[in-house]
């Protein structure tokens, strides 16, 4: 079975509801970040380097991954206690979808350097301004069904962070997905948990052990704490990306800023948030997560996209574009047909195939085969056809 049959429900939750903060005051407390980062190479090639998926609208509606982000966010924080962070290649065409976004509050990466560098950067920038603050970091390219019990479950977190935990929000496995990593749950905390453990991406046995003892929840990289207490935390396990970072950010509105981050952040570690802080101090004793039910995916790949968009017709087509882009479908089902170029897709006695028609390039592939798209992303690399990635 693939991860697209398996995408986590929005059904109520077993924990209590939120003890309950008025609106105003979650719209002062939570600064929220979002990083948008990565080339989404299983959509290729549709999503490509200088145009990732988070920029794309692909849900049927005129809002991009990453605008659906930021409305969603809304409920939880106002418009300048939001952030992005985000390469230097996509700063412009973020900027233009965000033109709520404080220009100040779009954080540039000169390089990609992984989830650590790019949300500590933020952290520390957050902290120059509001060293109290709450933050929550929260991808760009997620798809969340039920934005408001996504906003009670922030909340939960937000209050145990309060209380100086490290926060992370898991998801409640609809099924023994490989393609996730997985939480462990500890003893019941407040409106969570104590987190005992991270694990890596499971074998099939694992997962299905895993989802049966009701003991873990899927890792959807949603972190919220006090930027206070993971800067405290980021300077304990590395000291050197936490030096520079908050050396970067204290220079952040002065002139000097590009010069530093020409000179200082090609040499950062390149690490995810979880290695770098989250597994150590979730080994402490220092890491909480609260169960998220509110309709999350992960969207990878063409073939989940499939499953999470409605059909177009009875025969389950599913055609991805939020224009009225010419489709012709004869004996065929269950498709997933991309008409990017704006040309006629025609299918006839096609079953279970995904037909991307771009300007540039054209792929036909099976569902069942969608995971491996981003091989021909690496072929292209490796034959030098970078102008087609």
């Amino acid at each position: 079975m693939s991860k697209s049959s398996r995408i986590a429900p929005a059904v109520p939750g077993h924990v209590a509801p939120w003890s309950g903060r008025e609106d105003v005051r979650l719209r002062d407390m939570l600064h929220a970040v979002v990083p948008a980062g990565g080339s989404g190479t299983r959509l290729w090639p549709l999503s490509r380097a200088q145009n990732p998926k988070f920029l794309h609208t692909l849900t049927g509606t005129d809002r991009s991954l990453l605008q659906a982000t930021v409305d969603r966010l809304r409920l939880l924080s106002a418009d300048d206690h939001m952030y992005v962070v985000t390469g230097s290649a996509h700063a412009v065409a973020v900027a233009r979808q965000l033109p709520s976004c404080p220009e100040s509050n779009i954080l540039v990466e000169p390089s990609p350097r992984d989830s650590a560098a790019a949300i500590a950067l933020a952290a520390a920038v957050i902290a120059e301004r509001d060293e109290n603050a709450v933050m929550g970091a929260f991808h760009a390219d997620h798809l969340i069904a039920d934005d408001e019990q996504f906003a009670d479950t922030v909340s939960r977190a937000m209050e145990l962070a309060e209380d100086g935990l490290l926060m992370t929000i898991g998801i409640t496995p609809s099924g023994p997905e490989t393609g996730y990593g997985y939480l462990r749950l500890g003893q019941p905390r407040g409106p969570g948990f104590q987190l005992a453990e991270f694990k890596e991406k499971p074998d099939q046995v694992s997962a299905v052990e895993y989802v049966s003892s009701g003991n873990y929840l899927w890792n959807a990289g949603m972190f919220v704490w006090r930027v206070d207490v993971f800067l405290a935390e980021l300077a304990a396990q590395r000291p050197a990306l936490h030096d520079t970072v908050r050396r970067l950010a204290a220079a952040w509105e002065a002139p000097e800023r590009a010069t530093l981050l020409d000179q200082l952040w090609p040499a950062l570690e390149r690490i995810s948030v979880d290695y770098a802080v989250m597994e150590p101090a979730a080994a402490a004793g220092k890491v909480g997560v609260v169960p998220g039910n509110f309709g999350w995916n992960d969207i990878g790949d063409f073939d989940t996209l499939g499953s999470v968009l409605r059909p177009a017709d009875q025969f389950g087509n599913v055609i991805v574009s939020s224009e009225d882009r010419p489709v012709l479908t004869v004996e065929s089902k269950r498709n997933v047909l991309v008409p990017a170029s704006g040309r006629l897709i025609a299918t006839l006695g096609c079953d279970d195939m995904i037909v991307v028609d771009t300007d540039e390039a054209v792929l036909v592939a099976t569902r069942d085969r969608a995971q491996e798209v981003k091989q021909i992303v690496d072929q292209l690399k490796e034959t030098g056809r970078t102008d087609l990635v």
